[in-house]
């Protein structure tokens, strides 16, 4: 399997898991996110969209919606660009 084949499984993977969260707000946060966002990412950059996936879904919606600050090992940046996304797509 080449280099580009394994991304591409990577992102088909990553899509899947932002759909199906297992909360709908969740799937609506990160599934259009994923789908606006996946196919232009590196490796580096699919690595932050995954560790913030890891994360449980009450606390992540909490941050998003900015109800609560998140714990040190959340990358903030990359979080923004999330709740950016996210406010940009609920204000249309």
């Amino acid at each position: 399997m080449t280099a580009g084949e394994e991304i591409a499984i990577r992102r088909k993977r990553l899509r899947y898991r932002a759909w199906h969260r297992g909360t709908k707000e969740m799937d609506l946060v990160l599934g259009p996110f994923a789908d606006a966002h996946l196919e232009n990412y590196d490796e580096a950059q699919l690595d932050k969209l995954e560790a913030l996936m890891n994360e449980e879904d009450p606390p992540l919606l909490k941050w998003v919606l900015r109800q609560e600050e998140p714990p040190a090992h959340v990358d903030r940046s990359f979080l923004d660009l999330l709740i950016a996304d996210h406010e940009a797509r609920v204000a249309r």
